[in-house]
């Protein structure tokens, strides 16, 4: 291997492209030897990671696909030492973030990685001109920009395990994001009203907030606002919905957030159809960057349409039996809907009296909630009756909230005195 000086003077010339180097090997990788069935006891997955955040994106994001992932921490210093001695995986994963000297090191790891193995690469770079180096020249397969969340894996990492093609960087439209209680009065609608608003202002994307919930629904009045009624009637005749329909109907809440929401009396009998929910949704897509949409539980066959092309689900929950077991079966729906994967399991009102015990929610779900919401008895309460966001004075919600925001909208999120702070709390 050359000198790590040269006419770049960035220890560039040093890299060697990884596909030269797998094939200036002098001999291939042998598949066959002690302890070594042909390509049977080759491991599928192997990932070396800088921290624990990657990880668990790793797993939430490869769920469905392989049960429990070979996972290490190190990063790519610790990739360079084992793929030196170890049988090679079919695809390494490898995390170069807060390395110095990155293409130095991903030459040598180009020098220990097999012809035939998949590398993809993860770190803190996210400018254009890394990508295309990593890429192009260095012949690395995927490169993905962290934050990594579990969209970005289900979307650009596990279709090297499938076989599957990559998804196109986010098809043309905002994404859709679907926020199901697990049964009524988990904290649903609390959940959805104030990450809309907190991606709106940390993210500074253009965010639409549906709410299906036409009898009965409380987004508007968390915000202090009165819905028209032009959502039901749009959603039973959806050529009512024109170019002036989003005009008409929906409420501002600060420069980049709109609200679409309805107050059907409880006599009334709305009947929404599932054409009409997908044809709202594709005309938010378009004007939107995110939209999240707060379903009903148990969701009707048109709120089905609104799960069936969310990007990410939200199941939230309360830690008590009853909701743990709607909670599952929620997760069972979306899974039907969407495949594995896309659902994320948040428990609100974590510590509240009477809770029951982390071991216990763990058994329940197979695993950890994703995101724990702590109960705030004083805050929510407070800011529901004054038709105020609790975002707005509650910094617990905020730092709980922090995660998803991340997750739904790929950027980081600085959980105390960043721009958070500066743009919603004082």
């Amino acid at each position: 291997m050359k000198s790590s000086t040269g006419r770049y003077g960035d220890g560039r010339e040093a890299v060697m492209d990884i596909a030269e180097a797998k094939a200036a090997r002098e001999e291939p990788v042998s598949t066959t030897g002690p302890g070594l069935d042909g390509q049977a006891k080759r491991a599928h997955f192997l990932a070396f990671v800088a921290d624990q955040a990657t990880e668990d994106a790793l797993r939430g994001g490869l769920s469905g696909v392989l049960v429990n992932p070979l996972i290490r921490h190190g990063g790519v210093q610790a990739a360079v030492k084992a793929l030196e001695h170890e049988d090679p995986p079919r695809v390494a994963f490898v995390d170069i973030g807060g390395t110095s000297d990155q293409l130095t090191w991903l030459g040598a790891l180009a020098t220990v990685v097999a012809p035939d193995v998949t590398v993809i690469v993860t770190g803190d770079r996210a400018d254009i001109e890394f990508y295309r180096e990593v890429t192009r020249i260095l012949g690395v397969d995927e490169y993905v920009a962290k934050p990594l969340t579990r969209d970005k894996v289900a979307s650009l990492v596990k279709p090297h395990l499938t076989g599957e093609e990559v998804e196109e960087a986010v098809s043309r439209g905002g994404r859709v994001v679907a926020v199901c209680g697990a049964r009524g009065g988990v904290g649903a609608t609390t959940v959805a009203v104030n990450l809309a608003l907190q991606v709106a202002e940390t993210s500074r994307t253009h965010v639409a907030l549906l709410d299906l919930h036409l009898r009965g629904g409380h987004t508007a009045m968390m915000i202090g606002e009165r819905p028209s009624a032009g959502l039901r009637r749009a959603l039973e005749n959806p050529q009512m919905m024109d170019s002036l329909f989003l005009e008409r109907v929906a409420i501002p809440v600060g420069e980049r957030l709109r609200v679409l929401a309805a107050d059907e009396p409880f006599d009334a009998d709305p009947r929404p159809t599932p054409e009409a929910v997908g044809r709202l949704i594709e005309i938010l897509r378009q004007r939107f960057n995110l939209i999240v949409v707060d379903v009903p539980t148990p969701p009707s066959l048109a709120d089905r349409q609104a799960l069936a092309v969310a990007r990410q689900t939200l199941v939230v929950f309360s830690p008590d039996m009853v909701a743990l077991r709607e909670a599952e079966q929620a997760r069972r729906l979306v899974t039907g809907l969407t495949g594995a994967g896309r659902t994320l399991m948040v428990m609100n009102r974590a510590g509240c009296p009477g809770a029951l015990s982390m071991p216990v929610i763990k058994e329940a779900l197979g695993g950890k909630p994703d995101v724990l919401i702590p109960d705030l008895p004083r805050e929510v309460p407070k800011a529901t009756n004054l038709g105020r966001p609790a975002l707005r004075d509650s910094r617990a919600l905020r730092r709980a909230l922090a995660p998803l925001t991340q997750e739904v909208c790929g950027t980081r999120i600085h959980r105390e005195g960043g721009l958070l702070r500066r743009l919603i709390g004082r």
